[in-house]
């Protein structure tokens, strides 16, 4: 019997579907400047809430580096009416689950919950966003959580500290884009009880925030709840962003570093990214597609099947940070290549050229473009099947682009994507001589018995 993926990509060459999708959703705005996502699917009796703020790593200042990620961590410390830990409780008690994340551009924070419960998930997160228990105490506790967390996920990790850490210094010049998520120990050190609290007084404010309510509910009541718990939380003056504006450059970049952790080399590949959602992004989204989605994709077959000089491929609008709409311009296209040590990075750099001037030159068939379209139609497909994950999409599109809509305008628009499109976008963008390179080569273990 064939596997069933080989029946779906079957059915879909014979069968052309429809390449739609629709999310009815409704969105309002309180007095305060809460805009609010409805996403209502009773399909099954589960609700997701879903608060993402306008806040990521890049709003930080020079010496302030670090706040965002410590505020992921801060936001679960207590607030007025919840103490330390009880979050977790209240929604483990109920079944469901809790969690929060730091991005470049945004934070957000999520409880999924049966149906039944979506007033407990509501008042916990206006808790929260009307005012945290911050202390000297708990503020020293998740410094030292912060710093534990980047000590073991990122400083010990192979590849981590120059994916993080040097690949951003690399390409980026302006402040705001160049540093890390996680920011520094010293800015961490030397943040204040003040500096957070005034941190948290200017982000964390309803007018600065998306509330999401994706599931199973009645719109009436979500709504007499989402008034109740929320209204009365006091905007505040609108934080300014920064422009994030880099210089243009027409010639890239190539660094090495050492890595003790690395056991085998790398590179991380990248080039300046075309506007978001313009349609030279769509283009290189299926370009992506034809690099690197499913077992037919080609860097696997050219590249670790075929040479076998790659071990992993692992490429993105967007990358490392996400998936290509979890970002705001100026943005990459960019990925890691995980090598075997018998090739030279040359050699690696050559092939992976000549795989995107092929698409330059010839561009993608019609066989291929429609295997690529069913691949990831299914994968989108499979990837909003939960309450919560239609609930980050539409709540990512309102805050960044200020329309929900765009989880279906992107949809559509990516499969419009024709192969000249594929042909002209790497011709302009993905280049030999505006591509930047960094180099990770394992550093020589230390000899038996030497000092670490």
């Amino acid at each position: 019997m064939k596997p069933i993926a080989t029946l779906l990509l079957a059915a879909a060459a014979m069968f052309p579907a429809d390449l739609s999708i629709h999310i009815p959703f409704e969105k309002y705005k309180l007095p305060n400047g809460l805009r609010v996502v409805l996403a209502r699917d009773t399909s099954v009796p589960v609700v997701a809430v879903y608060v993402v703020y306008d806040v990521g790593a890049r709003m930080e200042e020079k010496d302030r580096t670090g706040f965002a990620h410590l505020f992921e961590h801060m936001m679960f410390e207590g607030s007025a009416n919840v103490k330390k830990g009880e979050l977790f409780t209240y929604v483990s008690a109920s079944g469901g689950e809790a969690n929060g994340s730091t991005h470049f551009d945004y934070t957000d924070f999520y409880e999924t919950l049966p149906s039944n419960k979506l007033a407990l998930g509501l008042w916990l997160e206006s808790d929260r966003m009307s005012g945290l228990t911050i202390t000297e105490e708990n503020l020293k506790i998740q410094k030292d959580a912060a710093q534990q967390e980047k000590r073991k996920n990122y400083d010990s990790q192979p590849y981590r500290p120059a994916i993080s850490e040097q690949w951003p210094a690399m390409i980026f010049g302006d402040f705001h884009n160049a540093h890390s998520v996680m920011g520094s120990f010293e800015d961490l050190r030397a943040a204040t009880v003040e500096d957070v609290a005034s941190f948290f007084k200017t982000y964390y404010a309803p007018n600065n925030a998306v509330l999401v309510i994706s599931g199973d509910f009645e719109t009436a009541e979500a709504k007499k709840l989402v008034n109740g718990y929320f209204s009365a939380i006091p905007s505040q003056p609108q934080p300014k962003r920064p422009e994030f504006k880099e210089a243009p450059r027409t010639q890239g970049k190539t660094q090495t570093v050492k890595d003790a952790n690395a056991r085998v080399p790398a590179m991380v590949v990248g080039w300046p990214a075309p506007p978001r959602h313009s349609p030279d992004w769509y283009a290189l989204n299926m370009v992506d597609a034809v690099l690197t989605s499913g077992d037919s994709a080609r860097l696997k077959l050219n590249m670790v099947k075929g040479s076998m000089s790659l071990l992993q491929a692992d490429t993105n609008l967007g990358w490392p940070n996400a998936g290509p709409i979890d970002f705001k311009d100026p943005a990459y296209y960019a990925g890691m290549l995980i090598y075997k040590p018998n090739f030279t990075s040359q050699e690696i750099l050559d092939e992976f050229q000549t795989e995107l001037d092929h698409i330059a030159r010839d561009g993608v068939g019609r066989t291929e473009l429609e295997r690529l379209q069913a691949v990831l139609r299914f994968s989108k497909a499979t990837a909003m099947q939960t309450a919560l994950s239609r609930a980050k999409l539409l709540g990512i599109h309102e805050l960044l682009d200020g329309d929900a809509g765009y989880a279906e305008k992107d949809y559509a628009n990516l499969f419009s994507v024709t192969s000249e499109q594929m042909q002209a976008a790497v011709s302009k963008y993905l280049t030999a001589s505006r591509r930047d390179v960094l180099i990770i080569e394992p550093a020589p273990l230390a000899p038996q018995g030497a000092p670490n």
